[in-house]
């Protein structure tokens, strides 16, 4: 499926390595133009600054919090892209692996940052999300595409090959995991999402204020982020 916009999926070697459900993976596979680097900081990596670099790139970082502009509430008009294309990088890991991911490549931080608000609760049967508001990548991918779509910055044309191919996956891993014959699988019923308790304390208090979003006034002109 052919999109506008660029995807750099910033992997964390335990996703790479050891993760069955590796959905940046599978997203990749959908999106030609798209690429993976593996890695735990990206400061060296010549291929992610080749492309922070290049002057024909917009790049931007898919991280919710304070500074990121919402594009479901403020989106940006194409004109804004002056002809660049947009480069979305995405880390590709647990929470608390990304923030660590995050921490250790400052040229990450420098990036304007995006966020958006789901139109739904992630679907994702087999893990349990640390915040409602959590995605997993190919979730969080869909959704930016959806938003991107809306404000005519991308063209997305199969907006349900994503979702499906995420149930698929999800469906094999339960079947795998109904198998005695095969080993490094659960072996109860997974809960549906919306009955999960959402983290609580300080952890829980933290990853809501990231979450947390302002409605714009009406009527806001688009500015650089």
């Amino acid at each position: 499926m052919e999109t506008r916009t660029r995807f750099l999926f910033l992997m964390h070697p335990k996703e790479y390595k050891q993760e069955k459900a590796a959905t940046g993976r599978l997203t990749h596979l959908c999106l030609p133009n798209s690429a993976i680097h593996v890695g735990v900081g990206f400061d060296e990596h010549e291929e992610v600054q080749a492309a922070l670099r290049d002057p024909a790139n917009f790049p931007v970082l898919l991280y919710p919090g304070p500074t990121a502009r919402n594009l479901s509430l403020e989106p940006w008009d194409p004109s804004f892209l002056q002809g660049r294309r947009l480069t979305v990088l995405l880390l590709d890991a647990t929470w608390a692996l990304g923030r660590k991911m995050l921490r250790l490549s400052p040229t990450l931080q420098r990036l304007p940052r995006i966020m958006f608000v789901p139109s739904a609760p992630s679907r994702f049967v087999i893990k349990q999300q640390p915040h409602p508001a959590c995605l997993s990548t190919l979730e969080a991918t869909h959704e930016l595409l959806l938003t991107l779509a809306r404000a005519g910055l991308d063209d997305y044309s199969q907006p349900e090959q994503l979702p499906e191919l995420f149930t698929r996956m999800q469906d094999f891993q339960i079947r795998c995991a109904a198998d005695p014959a095969r080993g490094g699988y659960r072996r109860h019923a997974y809960r549906d999402p919306a009955e999960r308790t959402p983290p609580q304390g300080r952890s829980g208090a933290r990853r809501a204020r990231i979450f947390q979003t302002k409605i714009p006034a009406a009527g806001p002109s688009p500015s650089s982020p």
